[in-house]
């Protein structure tokens, strides 16, 4: 007895459901980390600290400007010269650094990673990063909201720790940081889109082998 053609078209809702699952839980994980964040996630209370903030370009134009807003409690020590971007230090009244500017250009797809060294506050349980990325056309993109919002700022955790008696400024990222760092360029981004792609393809071809049941 020939099977109905509406039993024979739940495999196939089967396989496109799973195919669509498997290439949203690779891809969802990479867009959450496409945005300008400050790494190490976390440093001991008190201690020099190399920090890194990677900036991501998310649009279609480039980024031409981003802009960092130092905590009042976390002192700024010095910078790294990137090549290709103008740095200019914010500083108060007292000559305290309250942020930090950077000119330049960023294409489409691509990264950058601003280094710079601050001391740690001695207490409080996080720092929180304000960020303010300029693309090409004058779109700001403020990252200052809260954890879990579409434009989170970066947040680092504060720990209990033996403080560093100095910083490493060579530009070389320290080995004990190296896992904290998240994989956060656009590799992983780049290997989801990829394995959605790949993933759609073999679904169509599966389809057109399979095609339509005759009785």
């Amino acid at each position: 007895m020939p099977m109905s053609s509406a039993f024979r078209s739940v495999p196939r809702r089967a396989l496109v459901g799973a195919t669509l699952a498997v290439a949203a839980a690779l891809l969802l994980p990479s867009l959450a980390n496409a945005h300008v964040s400050v790494w190490p996630k976390s440093a001991a209370h008190g201690s020099y600290e190399r920090y890194v903030v990677r900036v991501p370009n998310e649009k279609d134009v480039a980024t031409t400007r981003v802009e960092i807003r130092f905590p009042a409690e976390v002192r700024i020590s010095s910078f790294l010269d990137v090549a290709g971007w103008k740095l200019e230090v914010v500083t108060d009244s007292a000559g305290k650094i309250t942020g930090a500017v950077w000119t330049g250009n960023l294409p489409p797809k691509r990264f950058v990673e601003f280094p710079f060294v601050a001391v740690n506050p001695k207490e409080g349980e996080r720092v929180v990063w304000p960020a303010f990325q300029t693309y090409a056309g004058g779109t700001i993109v403020e990252w200052t909201g809260a954890e879990g919002s579409k434009t989170p700022a970066s947040v680092t955790t504060l720990t209990v720790g033996p403080a560093t008696a100095k910083a490493d400024t060579t530009g070389a990222a320290p080995a004990a940081n190296t896992s904290n760092s998240g994989g956060g360029s656009s590799l992983p981004l780049y290997t989801s889109l990829a394995a959605l792609a790949l993933a759609l393809a073999s679904l169509g071809l599966s389809l057109r082998r399979t095609g339509p049941e005759r009785a």
